[in-house]
């Protein structure tokens, strides 16, 4: 049992209990309810109403984005919040939804290729706050061997609880990133195949030891180096997912790969190919990355000669 999930009082209990029924009787209004009443409802609430995080998304973008002018910054804010709240959407939607619908929702183009590919090795998916990025618990439907989605542990322990409750719900382990290399030695030694799903372009907390700085989107910006450590030290194929959205709720994307678990390369080329893979996707369609993630709070140390 996860570690966010022990000592849970009575309130918390009920708080969870309510909050998962309640999503779940969203679930199953019909999809114009939800995307055409209730996300532009919510996209009001957090855009005009709470002005929710409005300065950190007005200062990425700028960042980010210095060619630009205010007012396209702004439309692509404005985008932004309208994408955010479908997003929310799609997570209450989840406690209810059935596999056929996933995987309606989110289409891989090459899964067959890929399959191929891959065969019976071991891999990374190394993904990103892109889309609907819960939305690949898809690959755990058709492919029932270990697959482990790495997260870390949100402070409320309620809205923990309730996240890994969506995320296992179609066959996904879920793991700790700070114990992460436990079931993954564990999986090598029992010799089962093992997809290891990382979303690895958000900013590592500054304990972590196993963090690297790179230029992205024109900031330095820290990512956590493990996607080229385990890929190099176990020999795992990395990749990372090109994602259209093509309505709300609904994408099609290709598996992209990075890395094909022998080719003679350092740890930090892997990282290297996902953070230009990466930034690709975000300026072809800016609005479907998560602006309002803290993403440049540290800054690289100075050194002094």
């Amino acid at each position: 049992m996860a570690k966010s999930q022990d000592k849970f009082t009575i309130w918390q209990s009920i708080a969870y209990y309510l909050i998962l029924g309640g999503a779940k009787l969203i679930g199953y209004l019909p999809y114009w309810v939800l995307y055409h009443l209730l996300a532009p409802f919510i996209y009001w609430v957090l855009y005009r109403l709470l002005r929710y995080r409005r300065g950190v998304v007005r200062g990425n973008l700028a960042a980010a984005f210095p060619e630009k002018s205010f007012e396209e910054r702004l439309e692509i804010e404005r985008k932004f919040y309208h994408h955010l709240s479908e997003v929310f959407v799609d997570v209450l939607d989840m406690t209810s939804m059935t596999p056929e619908e996933l995987k309606r929702r989110m289409r891989v183009t090459n899964m067959e290729q890929t399959d191929s590919e891959i065969g019976s090795k071991n891999w990374i998916a190394a993904l990103a706050h892109f889309g609907e990025w819960e939305y690949f618990s898809v690959y755990s439907i058709d492919h029932p061997y270990h697959n482990i989605g790495v997260y870390h542990p949100l402070s409320s322990k309620v809205m923990d609880r309730f996240m890994l409750y969506i995320r296992r719900r179609f066959g996904m382990e879920v793991a700790p990133m700070n114990s992460l290399a436990r079931p993954v030695v564990k999986n090598l030694k029992a010799g089962e195949q093992m997809a290891l799903g990382l979303i690895a372009d958000q900013r590592p907390r500054w304990a972590e030891s196993d963090k690297v700085w790179r230029t992205f989107l024109n900031q330095p910006s820290l990512f956590f180096g493990g996607i080229g450590n385990y890929a190099k030290r176990f020999g795992m194929m990395v990749y990372t997912l090109d994602i259209e959205k093509i309505k709300p709720s609904h994408y099609e994307c290709r598996f992209v790969q990075l890395y094909d678990g022998v080719e003679d390369v350092s740890d930090t080329e892997i990282m290297d190919r996902y953070v230009v893979q990466i930034e690709e996707m975000i300026r072809r369609r800016p609005e479907l990355w998560l602006w309002s993630h803290r993403r440049w709070k540290h800054k690289p140390p100075v050194i002094n000669n």
